[in-house]
């Protein structure tokens, strides 16, 4: 029987090997949010504040061809402005990103003009902040190349309780690697675990009575990983705080 390290070790390499030949793919970009990146706080995936929740200014709402329903909420990418196709790069440059975000479609324009996250359209409404560093702020919309990459955090996982009784509303934030939740239960001191259902987003939902109780989390990575934060909430959690994993 192979060791926990070992098995560590194996899910790690199998996620740095399937990172490693990430095929770089074409979209388009643009820029929202002002120049300290302010109006990018909150947003559909529920993050609120981003600097609160680990991911700064480097983010981008995504368009409905990547967003996926919210299920890509988390997950990063290597952005580059594609010089061949533009004046207005900054040359040799290139940004990793953090979906935080969703733009949705607006089928009132053309998707050539100003409809740019029109499905099947993939695009990036990145902050300003991010964006200056591949492009010229005058230039608007740049083609751009870009790949998934794994995320880099730290400061452990970060569990904001949002809901009332027998209505628990979990944001999860702050997952390296993967970066995406594609599954998630919680444990009370006094029960057993439970799935969780996405709300929306990064939010996960639970309909048990768990007040007075300690709170454990289980969470699945979409690629395959399952981390175990127990009794990351003391039995005084409040709904509106939020708990951080070792």
């Amino acid at each position: 029987m192979e060791s926990p390290s070992l098995l560590l070790l194996t899910t790690l390499l199998a996620f740095a090997f399937k990172a490693s030949v990430a095929q770089w793919a074409r979209a388009f970009a643009t820029f929202y949010g002002g120049s300290d990146a302010s109006d990018t706080m909150g947003g559909a995936c529920g993050y609120g504040n981003l600097y609160n929740t680990g991911y700064g200014v480097n983010s981008a709402a995504l368009s409905t061809a990547l967003f996926n329903n919210g299920a890509s909420c988390g997950m990063c990418f290597t952005i580059t402005c594609d010089a061949s196709k533009t004046q207005s790069c900054q040359q040799g440059t290139s940004i990793t990103i953090t979906a935080t975000n969703y733009w949705p479609p607006n089928y009132a324009l053309a998707s050539d003009n100003g409809g740019w996250c029109n499905p099947p359209r993939q695009h990036f409404d990145m902050s300003q902040p991010a964006w200056e560093t591949i492009a010229i702020y005058q230039a608007g919309i740049v083609p751009v190349n870009y790949k998934r990459v794994p995320c880099q955090r730290s400061g452990g996982m970060r569990f904001t309780i949002n809901g009332n009784d027998y209505f628990e509303l979990v944001t999860v934030a702050n997952v390296g690697g993967s970066g995406v939740v594609s599954q998630m239960w919680i444990k009370g001191s006094k029960t057993d675990w439970m799935a969780m259902s996405r709300n929306w987003g990064a939010s996960w939902q639970s309909n048990a009575y768990l007040n007075g109780q300690s709170l454990s989390f289980k969470v699945q990575t979409d690629d395959g990983r399952v981390i175990t934060a127990d009794n990351v909430a003391p039995y005084s959690w409040w709904f509106g705080g939020t708990y951080t994993s070792w």
